[in-house]
């Protein structure tokens, strides 16, 4: 009879621990990848500040939460000096621009950028783009998506 309780018991606690995180801000963990593919300063500026509304509903340390860009959604990393060199039409990384995304850097957010893209527009991202290294390249920003929600994570267009 002890064994079956403690049995129980065991199989309740995570639920007990999870119902305290819950408990915390209302929404517990999340994993959240936003999607970028439009060029439109207001609508990516828009983007960003969806992004600071979540973390400061679920809080930076509840929440793993990704950029992917792709196509003209490189626009918000382009800087404006930079567009000449490159088949994109808008350079959206101003110094405010820059500034909010450093912002949401700070607080571990992760931008990704696809290298099919960066090949086609001819974008050079160690001296087009607005802080973006090596590590933040992946091969394709669809394909990305697709990984990342086959992980659990939650996809959300802005």
């Amino acid at each position: 009879m002890k064994s079956k309780i403690m049995l129980v018991l065991l199989a309740l606690f995570p639920m007990l621990f999870s119902a305290q995180l819950m408990a915390e801000n209302g929404y517990g963990k999340q994993k959240v990848v936003y999607h970028i593919n439009y060029d439109d300063p207001k609508a990516q500026a828009g983007a960003l500040r969806n992004i600071q509304n979540h973390i400061n509903a679920v809080g930076a340390e509840n929440l793993d939460l990704k950029v992917v860009m792709h196509g003209k959604g490189l626009s918000l990393l382009l800087e404006p000096d930079a567009l000449k060199n490159t088949k994109l039409k808008y350079g959206n990384a101003t110094d405010k621009m820059q500034a909010k995304i450093s912002g949401l850097k700070d607080q571990g957010i992760g931008f990704k950028v696809c290298s099919n893209t960066l090949k086609g527009k001819k974008i050079d991202f160690e001296n087009d783009l607005y802080d973006v290294e090596k590590a933040d390249i992946v091969p394709s920003g669809v394909a990305e998506l697709a990984r990342l929600q086959a992980m659990g994570y939650t996809y959300i267009k802005p």
